[in-house]
């Protein structure tokens, strides 16, 4: 593996874990739902805070520690489903269409109060874009693999939100949704030996349908987004 050779020889980099720390507290308590500033200015601070390579691994923690926690939380609502109803629904982290499919009106999408309070229009679309613009530079930090997984995990959340968990479609929803697309694609492109795309990005390629996407502070529409045709055209390398 490339990363682990570079971070065991001459690739490795000078890291500072307090560095990380300061800044992993300084997102998370300074940005979100609460700060004056909208979505896109949040996200283009914070971008700007996590431009280095401490700032890469502090990028990295955020988008997995929001699909970790998305996970379990969807774990606890099918378990709290199974003792309403008898049900049992199955989470499947690779794909969580079927899921949502089956009892999307039966489930809260879980990016908007997870336990660390990341929002996903600020810290989770500004860590997204620090991972997609240092792409070349995260073998010299961690293992891409694992972390392009959650990537698309987060954005298999996104897509399946709007469409069976009545997320609505605004300007920072579809912001985030592209910045997750483009970031996948850019580090596939860094990638020596990228993965298959997962189930739920191959079955949204297929389609090509587009969506309204709304002015967040009221109900006009301002513009279209097209999921499927965005990946096939940042994901198929």
């Amino acid at each position: 593996m490339r990363w682990l050779r570079r971070l065991l020889g001459g690739g490795r980099v000078q890291l500072d874990p307090a560095r990380q720390q300061a800044l992993l507290r300084d997102v998370q308590q300074r940005y979100g739902a609460h700060a004056r500033i909208g979505f896109p200015e949040q996200v283009e601070a914070i971008t700007a805070l996590l431009d280095s390579d401490d700032g890469l691994v502090v990028a990295a923690r955020i988008v997995s520690q929001v699909a970790d926690e998305a996970y379990a939380d969807l774990q606890a609502q099918a378990q709290e489903f199974h003792r309403r109803t008898g049900r049992r629904l199955l989470v499947h982290r690779r794909n969580y269409r079927p899921l949502w499919r089956e009892a999307g009106g039966a489930l809260r999408w879980p990016l908007f109060a997870l336990p660390c309070g990341f929002h996903p229009y600020a810290q989770v679309a500004a860590a997204v874009t620090v991972v997609g613009d240092r792409a070349r530079r995260l073998d010299r930090v961690t293992d891409p693999n694992p972390l392009l997984t959650r990537v698309f995990e987060v954005l298999d959340l996104t897509t399946a939100g709007w469409e069976y968990g009545r997320v609505r479609v605004d300007t920072d929803a579809a912001a985030l949704a592209d910045r997750l697309i483009l970031s996948a694609g850019q580090v596939l492109a860094a990638m020596d030996d990228p993965p298959r795309l997962p189930p739920p990005v191959r079955e949204l390629m297929r389609r090509n349908n587009t969506l309204d996407v709304h002015d967040p502070t009221g109900p006009r529409a301002v513009g279209g987004i097209n999921p499927g045709a965005t990946m096939r055209e940042r994901l198929l390398v």
